[in-house]
């Protein structure tokens, strides 16, 4: 089947590739490679490699030195400010000034181009415009390198168009608060301005030739890729077809395959195998939790060549705070002794890791020590030459993404595959959601600078006045006051302007009410139906009879598909897959994909003989009705377990239900092992928790459902041999959830199935997929509440399980009428 399925792919690889463009992207699509095939009219003669690249992008290769500075930089102008300085130094330049010169030159196989600021043919003088904010003494020598070396390019390819001998080069800073120009001018001969581009260009050329071999290698070899197991799974040809289809042709696919199906090879290499036919730059795998990265980054290890390893290079992204070495210091030379000289030793860092293949986070730490650079910048400046990146969902779908960043401004032909996608929903929410809290606020102001007391007053003013004109403790507006907008715009503008003159060092409370303030403007721009303004107030007691106020505005998002939408069209292809996918319906309306997009069920390779579903409807575990389920919760954990000793989870909906049915579990059956999962869990505490379920192990483990424990891990064999789920998984009925389904039935007519149904089935079934794990597992699963039973519910179930419609009763008959308080229509 395996040779079959390959043999397959490599006939319609053939067929693509016979009327593919033979086109070859290096570096980026500001870097071209084209082996142009000849025709009869040229005598069979193939033309020259060549390569594309633009003036800035080049000398960010080339020119770059000195310290990394990634300090807090409020002086730094927005794109729209700078477009609007450039306007400002245009206007003020006489009659016959040109603006916007488009400017081009070869070098070898080497094409360069870029347009120039603004040219004054009277006085020969060549301009390169850059904006600022602040005191001109804080711009970082290294910016300033990079900065001449940029102009000076533009000199040589404006000498060579015009033939000057030589010209005057003017390097602006536009002061964009009290637009102020500063110029510093320099005189060039057009023969030493050649020298400095040629120089840059071979330097540029070397390691393009480098990039251009490795990527026909690549491909060569991704080309000849087979399997890396003797036969697929059941359902996992099915599952690498369609994947191998979508990365080939372009577009998205949304995979439905079951839990141990092999989804995570399975796609892997099927999107590895397409990566030629689809030109690919760049696959990225993202991920919602760190066993999905694991796990990715140990199925791409298993991926090897018929001559070795792959020449595959693959990077592991982790967040900064996990890879900071000195996370109490600045990162800036004078802080870190990391960022000191950094882009000096970066060539011969990333020299070396480009012969390293797979770079994890323990490769990255090490390879930057043995450099001396910051290993978080390193890998971020790996990335943008990695074939493969694993990383979380935010390097991608966050509203200020750097892999999404890249690949838009360098043009990256990208693959994005998307794991375990029905997390998405709730990241990318959380993605698109801040809040500002009063008590932030208060703190930070107790501990501003007098400069900023009037700003924080004008904020105070009108958060004030919104708060005391609401009687309700918690309210949804349809849109923001303006005197707040406009205040909170006014405290940014303060701030910055503040840290203009006196730049903070290090992270504090102004510093995280601003970003805070920032964030939440920015977010405020795009307020529609898809997101909630919502305002709650509360009393709190910091001491007996000590009262005092507390609000919070909070820009809720409940529906993040606009924000999503152009992410998955950025994308050459998308490839979004999981055991809980259903119904498709759902997931391509909230998460803004395509039309057209590819739908795909994959048959369990699992069978009904594999798992005991049992159904106990006599009890109810709606809020109201916990208190009287916890006995006979308890009560039919100890009966399973003393039938048939082993390794079981029982999923609750809140950590206080966990803990209240383990606490009757320990009071009635003292001798079965009990072990809790507890809030915030640090990553060495998961472990242990997971360590307990060792092979014929013995024991209950309890875990929240949708939490840490219910996705994501593998346990097979005698490691789990049973669940217990004890919730229907419903959001809470909240005011803020009552908001959301009014918004979604509007917009979808299915709000209730949006906001309650749909996500808690799911985490069900992600739950229930921890017992069974391979062909040879046996287990059995309870589904604990009476709601299991109704049609709706059971139709989103997966079709292999077989329930067993007797309804497992535990309750004695003195006890039933408790145990079925809840048993009426109300689904919460």
């Amino acid at each position: 089947m395996v040779q079959a399925l390959n043999a397959w792919m490599d006939c319609v690889r053939a067929s693509v590739l016979c009327s593919a463009e033979p086109t070859l992207q290096v570096l980026s699509s500001t870097l071209m490679a084209h082996d142009g095939t000849a025709d009869a009219a040229d005598g069979g003669r193939h033309p020259p490699l060549k390569y594309q690249v633009a003036v800035r992008t080049l000398c960010e290769l080339t020119a770059k030195q000195g310290d990394l500075d990634r300090r807090f930089t409020p002086s730094s102008p927005s794109a729209e400010e700078g477009v609007a300085g450039h306007r400002v130094i245009g206007a003020r330049r006489g009659a016959g000034y040109e603006t916007e010169v488009h400017l081009a030159a070869d070098y070898a196989r080497l094409h360069v181009r870029g347009r120039a600021d603004g040219y004054d043919p009277r006085a020969q003088q060549l301009e390169e415009f850059k904006t600022y904010r602040g005191d001109i003494n804080r711009i970082p020598a290294n910016h300033r390198v990079l900065h001449w070396a940029q102009l000076r390019i533009y000199g040589w390819l404006l000498c060579q168009a015009r033939g000057c001998s030589e010209i005057r080069l003017a390097l602006v800073y536009f002061n964009i608060a009290t637009e102020q120009e500063t110029m510093y001018v320099e005189k060039q001969s057009a023969r030493a301005l050649q020298v400095h581009f040629e120089e840059h260009c071979q330097r540029f050329l070397d390691w393009a030739e480098s990039e251009s071999a490795h990527r026909m290698s690549r491909d060569q070899a991704l080309r000849a890729l087979r399997f890396p197991h003797a036969a697929f799974h059941k359902g996992q040809r099915q599952l690498a077809e369609a994947v191998y289809r979508s990365v080939r042709n372009g577009g998205s696919l949304l995979a439905q395959a079951p839990t141990g199906s092999g989804k995570t090879i399975g796609t892997l290499f099927s999107a590895l195998k397409a990566m030629p036919a689809a030109r690919l730059d760049k696959l990225f795998y993202l991920v919602a939790k760190t066993t999905g990265r694991r796990m990715a980054l140990d199925a791409l290890h298993g991926f090897k060549s018929p001559h070795g390893p792959l020449p595959l290079r693959v990077l592991e992204l982790v967040a900064r705070t996990k890879a900071c070495e000195y996370p109490e210091n600045t990162c800036d030379g004078a802080g870190c002794r990391l960022a000191r000289g950094f882009y000096d030793r970066l060539p011969a860092a990333r020299t070396e890791a480009m012969t390293l293949k797979h770079l994890d986070q323990r490769s990255v730490r090490e390879l930057a020590l043995k450099h001396a650079v910051c290993p978080y910048f390193l890998a971020q400046e790996l990335a943008r030459w990695s074939d493969v990146i694993v990383g979380d969902y935010n390097y991608y779908f966050d509203l200020n993404a750097a892999l999404h960043g890249w690949t838009t401004a360098d043009g990256w032909r990208i693959c994005v595959q998307v794991d375990e996608a029905h997390n998405l929903l709730e990241r990318a929410r959380k993605m698109y959601t801040i809040a500002l809290d009063s008590r932030a606020f208060e703190e930070a102001r107790r501990r501003a600078p007098i400069e900023l007391e009037a700003p924080f007053g004008g904020v105070n003013a009108a958060w004030q006045q919104l708060i005391e004109a609401q009687g309700e403790r918690y309210r949804v507006y349809e849109s923001l006051p303006a005197e707040l907008l406009s205040a909170l715009q006014e405290f940014i503008a303060a701030v910055t302007d503040y840290w203009s003159a006196q730049p903070p060092r290090g992270a504090d409370e102004l510093q995280s009410v601003f970003f805070d303030a920032v964030r939440f403007c920015r977010l405020a721009a795009t307020l529609d139906a898809c997101t909630l303004f919502e305002v709650s107030k509360t009393i709190e007691y910091d001491r007996p009879l000590h009262a005092h106020a507390r609000s919070v505005l909070c820009l809720r998002n409940i529906l993040p598909r606009r924000f999503l939408a152009p992410r998955f069209a950025a994308a050459h292809a998308a490839i979004l897959f999981s055991a809980t996918l259903a119904p498709h319906d759902f997931y391509v309306d909230v998460l803004g994909l395509q039309q057209g997009t590819s739908l795909l069920d994959v048959a369990s390779p699992f069978g009904p003989e594999q798992l005991t579903v049992k159904l106990v409807a006599s009890i109810s575990t709606r809020y109201r009705d916990r208190g009287h389920s916890l006995g006979p919760i308890a009560d039919l954990i100890a009966e399973q377990y003393n039938a048939q000793p082993g390794n079981y989870l029982a999923f609750f909906s809140s950590f206080e239900y966990l803990n209240g049915v383990a606490a009757r579990v320990a009071a009635r059956h003292p001798t079965i092992p009990l072990w809790l999962q507890e809030p915030r869990m640090a990553e060495p505490e998961r472990e242990l928790f997971l360590a307990r379920f060792v092979l014929d192990g013995r024991g209950v483990g309890f875990a929240v459902l949708g939490g840490a424990f219910a996705e994501g891990i593998d346990l097979p064999g005698s490691r789990l041999i049973g669940a217990f789920i004890a919730t229907l998984g419903l959001p809470p009925a909240d005011a803020a959830n009552a908001e959301t389904e009014r918004r979604l039935s509007a917009m979808f007519g299915s709000g209730y199935e949006y906001t309650y149904l749909y996500p808690g089935v799911q985490k069900v079934i992600q739950a229930a997929g921890r017992v069974i794990r391979a062909p040879a597992d046996r287990g059995v699963l309870y589904l604990i509440d009476d709601r299991f039973a109704r049609t709706e519910v059971r139709s989103l179930l997966p079709a292999w399980w077989r329930i067993n419609e007797a309804a497992y009763r535990v309750c004695s008959s003195n006890r039933r009428a408790s145990c079925n308080a809840g048993a009426g229509k109300s689904y919460v």
